[in-house]
């Protein structure tokens, strides 16, 4: 027996068959390497007879609109097309950073590495957590970090801030590693701004062509790293201002960044992951997210070596203790907070006592202090078992 199919049934099929083939038309896209730099995306639409740019089109979009014009050409052309260097030549601001970079990065990985020898048959150090203080914002609270001598602490509202300066809502806050006396937001309005503890803009960072998310300070204090939605982050000077690299070519926006203890190395992370950060012992990177689980991953394996149930739902914020590296400590929408041995990764200690989210936490340098803010319009201060009272932050 034959059975006809109705034309509404056909009319479904080719729908799908449609959306399917766009679905492997933009996989094939996003897998072409396409030129970084805008002056040679635009030389490769006018070789290929299309409009150099067109009206309102920014950067991405024109790289976005090139990939798709090359998926359709043909094999023999695409062969050619694939044969094109794409590089970038970098600006002498960008060749001196790196030089310095490296110098810095070499230092610094020497000196982990004898600590690590000095430590290496240690025990971990004994840790112990209690709820020193709590106070209470006017707005939910959505992020926090500690300056480098912990002696204060910068929170962050969804709503607004005390700093003002941006034309939009604020997404992140970060001390400097290296001067109490600076820090940087990062806002909606596509733009950084670099503070004193006065409350005075000393330099906007300007150039990203969506939302901010997440920034960074690399460890020697002297450049700062932005995460946006444009699906690329940038390194600035923090003395004169200078892009000195914008890095594309992510398939989507970016949420974040961190950069390694040394110095040498940035990861970047995607809006599922929502909490990044290297170990000081130079070799573990942390990751937590929207799948509620904490993972540590073996750089030079490039592997996940411990998958952490950590929380009951999403993970807002991980972060090591930045001196040594004992331990990680975790914020969760479940309303707690978790502390874990970074030698066994196994749990410590659970900070329990708010009421709703806690959207963020940071460590002061030398481990003995916690901070934890939520949605709860509350900020609460852990103190660790080798902290002391009288080293307690004024708040107030």
């Amino acid at each position: 027996m034959e059975y006809e199919i109705s034309d509404a049934s056909m009319e479904v099929r080719e729908r799908q068959e449609k959306v399917m083939q766009n679905h492997l038309l933009k996989r094939s896209a996003y897998a072409l390497a396409v030129p970084t730099n805008d002056f040679a995306v635009r030389a490769r639409l006018q070789r290929l007879g299309e409009p150099v740019t067109l009206f309102g089109e920014r950067e991405m979009e024109r790289r976005d609109r090139l990939r798709m014009i090359m998926v359709n050409l043909g094999t023999e052309e695409l062969f050619k097309f694939q044969k094109y260097p794409f590089w970038t030549e970098g600006s002498k601001e960008l060749l001196q950073a790196r030089h310095y970079i490296s110098r810095y990065s070499l230092v610094k990985a020497a000196l982990r590495l004898e600590r690590a020898r000095r430590r290496r048959d240690d025990p971990d150090e004994d840790f112990d957590a209690e709820l020193d203080r709590s106070e209470i914002d006017e707005l939910p609270l959505t992020g926090c970090s500690f300056s480098c001598d912990g002696k204060l602490l910068a929170t962050l509202s969804r709503i607004g801030a005390a700093l003002r300066g941006h034309t939009q809502q604020v997404t992140d806050v970060a001390f400097s590693p290296t001067a109490t006396n600076l820090l940087a937001t990062a806002s909606i309005d596509r733009t950084a701004i670099l503070w004193n503890t006065e409350g005075v803009c000393l330099r906007k960072f300007e150039g990203h062509f969506d939302r901010l998310a997440r920034l960074a300070f690399h460890p020697s204090g002297k450049y700062v790293g932005t995460a946006s939605f444009d699906k690329s982050w940038r390194l600035w000077d923090i003395e004169t201002g200078v892009e000195l690299l914008y890095q594309e070519g992510h398939s989507r926006g970016i949420y974040g960044i961190c950069f390694h203890h040394d110095g040498s190395l940035a990861a970047p992370r995607f809006d599922s992951v929502y909490g990044i950060d290297f170990s000081p012992n130079g070799y573990h990177l942390a990751t937590g997210g929207e799948d509620n689980t904490c993972r540590i991953w073996v750089l030079r394996k490039k592997k996940s070596k411990y998958i952490i149930p950590a929380h009951s739902k999403q993970i807002s914020q991980v972060k090591f203790d930045h001196l040594e590296g004992y331990f990680l400590a975790t914020a969760s929408l479940d309303k707690t907070a978790k502390i874990w041995s970074a030698r066994d990764f196994m749990p410590v200690k659970t900070l329990s006592g708010h009421d709703l989210k806690v959207s963020s936490l940071d460590i002061a340098g030398e481990g003995q202090y916690i901070a934890t803010v939520s949605r709860d319009k509350t900020i609460k201060l852990w103190e660790s078992g080798s902290g002391g009272k009288e080293n307690a932050m004024d708040m107030n």
